[in-house]
């Protein structure tokens, strides 16, 4: 088994690079993320994940160890497949996808192509326990309690502009802490963003 390859990117094509090792070219398919990191015409080292099937030998490449094992684990889920499980790493960093179990998101895991609903369910329900030990999982407090009144209209409205719903929500109950009992919607919304951008 194929567990490293240290060569020139030759080429970087969607979804899918060729490495050059001495001479021999690999094709080797790995998330936008990685494909974001590797320099094309240089030397780079790409940690692989070999899957060997009665019809094709696959070559998966990941440029830091921590996707790697999320990747691993995520393809133990009945229903993700390598193609799905990249879908996922390209859209969710290990630190965001351990959040978004950690919160219970949904709805961040549906916005990845190829997992619906159900999946999406299947994904948290299964990973749930799991995520806390996984590579970035340390850094992550179990989820918190969903925020009531101002908070939750100031939590509706950063999701409505785009923010991910563990960021925005961790940020709502940071200002709620900071400002107490009875702030208004307007000073958490405005104080939430400011906690965001920094």
């Amino acid at each position: 088994m194929i567990a490293r390859l240290t060569g020139r990117v030759a080429a970087l094509e969607d979804g899918s690079c060729v490495l050059d090792v001495n001479g021999v070219g690999y094709l080797v398919h790995a998330s936008t993320r990685t494909l974001a990191a590797l320099p094309t015409g240089e030397i780079a080292v790409v940690l692989i994940e070999t899957q060997v099937r009665e019809d094709a030998i696959t070559l998966y490449g990941f440029a830091d160890p921590a996707e790697r094992e999320w990747f691993r684990l995520l393809t133990t889920v009945q229903g993700v497949g390598a193609k799905v499980a990249l879908n996922v790493l390209s859209a969710l960093s290990p630190r965001e996808l351990v959040a978004a179990i950690a919160a219970g998101d949904r709805a961040a895991l549906t916005r990845v192509p190829g997992v619906g609903a159900r999946l999406a369910v299947r994904l948290l329900t299964e990973l749930h326990d799991k995520a806390g030990t996984m590579p970035s999982g340390a850094a992550f407090a179990p989820a918190l309690p969903p925020p009531a009144g101002p908070a939750s209209d100031a939590l509706s409205a950063l999701l409505n502009l785009g923010y991910r719903r563990p960021e925005a929500q961790a940020a709502v109950a940071r200002v709620a802490a900071r400002l107490g009992a009875g702030s208004a919607l307007d000073a958490l919304i405005r104080e939430s963003l400011r906690e965001l951008a920094s």
